[in-house]
């Protein structure tokens, strides 16, 4: 009987009695790496530079003497010669060793739904493990593994799932389909085989919707590229776009680790908010099931669920918990009295920007849950682990010219405060990364910004800087269409210059490519009230919101325009007082006193306003805020009449 290497779940030799025995860790690593040579054999400088770099070659080879040395006497004490070591060459013997790693031979016998139980149970634990290998070599031949592996697991899948099996096989598909998703990036093929394993019981239906979704979103924004481009007029043509192929600059020396390095995510234990034990307990198990499911997921590292749930409780210890472990995701989640029973709220969060990347809202009142919560933690892997390649892809675009990358940070920083000597900083900021990256896409976009944002606060209706907006804008949406930013500044743009149904459909698009970014849902609902669909607003502002609970002044501000266009005047006034700066809004608060008969108190904001701004005329000031129907028009101006402008 042969020896057995187990690579999964880490490095280990086991005996034909099946006892596991001791043997250098990376002589161990060396059976694994001469199991998969086509000979079985290598030479001693190229095994020298797989275990220990090829930066000092006459070291890694004392170091393979030594190695090779323990080896022998210990092949001695195991009475099995499984390495040999002829002239400058070492040689595995295949016939006294056999592996684990199933996709090394040209075995095709067996059922494939056998196969495949055998390989995803084998791929639910990590290969190799912790392996104190550090070479260039290593890590190429550690990714063509599992390149390999991953190559085998979709044969066998497409082969299981065209065959007739019975209903207590349809977990290993839909295992296999989770571990497919998060291996590797999906291609067209790969999507469709997972929505074809997955709609067997229709779980995750809304997978196929997504797609779609932004696969026709990206489609309508091409069209939508082309049409903006024919209305340019020749007074003032669309700059020449950079080349559509983005050539990054070379990384500095121990850059690309850190570029590519894979994301690590943390699973906090659910908050709750409405002390229900019962709903507490269903929140934990799912959270716990959700964890261990991403563990069998190769593009993400996972914080083991104990030290997840432990630095849950300690609050004030976070940040440093999370930036002394690298971590770059949050899976955060709270338990709400929104249903009877409650709900979940889950939001995934992008540490280093404090983004939220991914957010979704789950019943907890199914009598059931608790034995079909392994199919909502199917659902929820499954879509943070899309949200997060997608977000990884465009993350890895932003840094892949470091100059560029930095001068975009620096300039976004200006861009947060909004004086104009911040706007014209960040603005230069922003240009020095185009002259690094002349197609880099969110440094166009925070340009396109920044010229409405002066437009804004300068109110002297120059329409130059919304038309540069408009330029910059476009741009940003020919440099990279599936990012969303590009489409928020045009819709912006296109919004202030009164173009309410091209600013919708812009917002619409960003909203599509960035579904979870509260700030574009934010700046669609703002859109959406100046196109006078205040019910439409509402809910997305408090979709926005619900992103962003900490909400900054202008989501606010929408929320109660919003509610001011519905006649909901007390509605209004309550948003407005939720405002860190409610001065912000005092002709609304105005026009809402007077609207619920208050004139008193309505006269003390007209008062605040004229020593604001002494020249305040309200027939200018209407004519230059954009509102797409007259009622909305009239509805405003009654309630600023009332209040005695």
């Amino acid at each position: 009987m042969a020896f057995l290497l187990q690579t999964f779940g880490g490095l280990k030799l086991v005996d034909p009695s099946g006892r596991q025995v001791a043997y250098p860790e990376k002589g161990l690593l060396l059976l694994a790496y001469l199991l998969t040579a086509r000979e079985g054999a290598e030479y001693r400088t190229a095994i020298a530079a797989f275990l220990w770099g090829d930066e000092d070659s006459g070291v890694s080879l004392v170091n393979l003497r030594k190695m090779i040395s323990r080896i022998k006497a210990r092949q001695d004490e195991l009475g099995a010669q499984l390495l040999s070591f002829p002239g400058d060459m070492v040689a595995v013997d295949r016939a006294s060793l056999s592996s684990d790693m199933a996709w090394i031979g040209d075995d095709d016998e067996g059922e494939p739904l056998s196969r495949l139980r055998n390989l995803t149970t084998l791929m639910h634990r990590a290969f190799l493990g912790a392996v104190g290998c550090q070479s260039r070599d290593f890590y190429g031949w550690f990714a063509e593994q599992k390149d390999r592996q991953n190559a085998l697991l979709k044969d066998l899948l497409k082969k299981a799932s065209r065959e007739e099996h019975a209903q207590a096989d349809t977990d290993i598909l839909k295992d296999a389909g989770i571990l497919l998703i998060g291996s590797e990036r999906a291609d067209p093929e790969t999507l469709q085989l997972l929505v074809e394993v997955f709609d067997a019981e229709e779980e995750v239906d809304h997978l196929r919707r997504v797609i779609e979704k932004r696969s026709h979103a990206l489609a309508r924004g091409a069209d939508f590229v082309h049409a903006l481009a024919r209305q340019t007029s020749p007074g003032q043509p669309l700059p020449p776009s950079p080349a559509a192929t983005f050539e990054p600059s070379q990384p500095a020396r121990g850059e690309e680790t850190s570029l590519h390095a894979v994301p690590r995510l943390v699973l906090l234990p659910p908050t709750d908010h409405i002390g229900r034990p019962d709903s507490r307990f269903i929140a934990n198990a799912l959270i716990e099931d959700i964890t261990i499911g991403f563990c069998a997921f190769n593009s993400l590292q996972v914080i083991a669920h104990h030290s997840a749930v432990r630095i849950g409780y300690q609050l004030d210890a976070q940040a440093d918990f999370f930036e002394r472990f690298s971590l770059n995701y949050i899976l955060d989640s709270r338990i709400s009295s929104q249903a009877s029973d409650g709900t979940l709220f889950v939001q995934l969060i992008f540490f280093p920007d404090n983004e939220i990347v991914w957010a979704e809202r789950f019943s907890l009142s199914h009598a059931d849950l608790v034995a079909t919560r392994r199919v909502i933690a199917r659902n929820i892997a499954l879509s943070v682990s899309s949200e997060i390649e997608r977000h990884e892809a465009a993350r890895l675009y932003r840094e892949l010219n470091p100059a560029a990358y930095h001068s975009y940070l620096v300039g976004r920083r200006h861009l947060s405060r909004l004086t104009l000597p911040d706007l014209r900083r960040a603005r230069k900021e922003m240009k020095t990364a185009l002259h690094a990256s002349a197609d880099f896409a969110p440094a166009l976009s925070s340009i396109a910004r920044t010229y409405s944002k002066e437009w804004l606060l300068t109110a002297r209706g120059d329409l130059d800087l919304l038309k540069s907006a408009e330029t910059f804008a476009m741009r940003a949406i020919d440099a990279h269409r599936n990012l969303a930013d590009g489409y928020r500044e045009f819709g912006v743009a296109k919004l202030l210059q009164g173009a309410f149904d091209e600013s919708a459909e812009a917002m619409e698009l960003a909203e599509t490519l960035g579904p979870h970014h509260a700030d574009i849902i934010a700046d669609h609902a703002d859109t959406l009230v100046h196109c006078s669909l205040p019910s439409r607003a509402l809910s997305k502002i408090e979709r926005a919101i619900e992103l962003n609970p900490l909400s900054p002044d202008s989501y606010l501000w929408t929320a109660a325009g919003a509610n001011y266009a519905l006649g909901e005047f007390e509605a209004s006034l309550d948003y407005i007082g939720r405002m860190a700066d409610p001065g912000l809004a005092d002709r609304l608060s105005a026009a809402n006193w007077a609207m619920l008969d208050q004139k008193d108190k309505a006269r003390v904001f007209v008062r605040r306003v004229r020593e604001a701004n002494p020249n305040f005329d309200l027939d200018t000031w209407l004519a230059a805020v954009p509102s797409k129907e007259q009622w909305h028009k009239d509805l405003y101006r009654e309630g600023l009449k009332r209040a005695g402008f």
